[in-house]
């Protein structure tokens, strides 16, 4: 499991890389499909991670920034360096006790429901792996060449 985070985060590191040869237009521009803009997609990925991780740590509910404090590429990408710095020792911490541990949480509407440790884990992968598909569509759409979803050729699984 810890060698899909690892690809997100390569993968979003690439993101935001890419995300500086495209104009502040197309990154905040709403999209179709999605929880909106290129930039905003990006800082949700960092809140839903960070949310669900936090969590797992016993840590309260962290307040969701609004997004226009960070909808520049450089104030989004710290944002995320110091996000991963809190939650990184968390999951590199990560073994197998903790797949069946239960995490309580609360709707809305007041409904509790409990979830399964390591299936918010794997939760936490997939939704970040969603919204890079949504991204490269977006990314054709305006004329440029997406990042590689590759898992292969990225160092992660190197004998």
């Amino acid at each position: 499991m810890l060698k899909l985070f690892e690809y997100n985060w390569q993968v979003r590191k690439d993101w935001f890389d890419w995300c500086e040869s495209v104009s502040e237009k197309e990154l905040l521009e709403r999209r179709t499909g999605g929880p909106g803009g290129i930039l905003y997609t990006l800082f949700h990925i960092v809140e839903v991670e960070y949310s669900w991780i936090s969590g797992l740590q016993g840590k309260p509910e962290p307040q969701e920034p609004p997004f226009e404090d960070y909808a520049d590429v450089q104030k989004l990408r710290d944002y995320s360096a110091r996000c991963h710095e809190e939650i990184a020792p968390f999951i590199y911490g990560w073994n197998s006790s903790m797949e069946t541990r239960f995490l309580s949480d609360q709707n809305a509407k007041g409904e509790r429901f409990d979830f399964k440790y390591g299936e918010i884990m794997r939760h936490v992968i997939a939704h970040e792996i969603h919204h890079i598909g949504q991204m490269s569509v977006w990314s054709r759409e305006i004329g440029k060449q997406p990042i590689t979803a590759n898992l292969i050729r990225r160092g992660l699984f190197d004998i």
